[in-house]
């Protein structure tokens, strides 16, 4: 579960980013597994995923909102959860 008290104040300028995101219009299924879903078909959906994210202008902060409030599910900023876990395990311990 992600913690909220993370999150930033309700505000829409704290989320207006989101309107300029490449996945507004995308099904949010494609960002997100199935509880059982595994193998070729996880990863053909999460490589589906970071090609659109690849070409989003919003790319950066989207990653570092997912950083800033240790998302635990999906792909973020081009990042699976495992990635991005990686990731911070990486800068945390440069």
């Amino acid at each position: 579960m992600a913690n909220i008290a993370r999150l930033p104040q309700p505000l829409v300028e704290a989320y207006e980013w989101q309107f300029d995101g490449a996945c507004r219009q995308a099904d949010p299924e494609l960002f997100f597994s199935p509880e059982s879903e595994r193998g070729p078909r996880r990863r053909a959906r999460e490589r589906a995923a970071k090609t659109l994210c690849a070409r989003c202008p919003v790319l950066d902060h989207c990653l570092r909102h997912a950083l800033q409030v240790k998302e635990p599910y999906g792909v973020w900023g081009g990042l699976t959860a495992g990635e991005r876990a990686t990731y911070a395990a990486g800068a945390v311990a440069s």
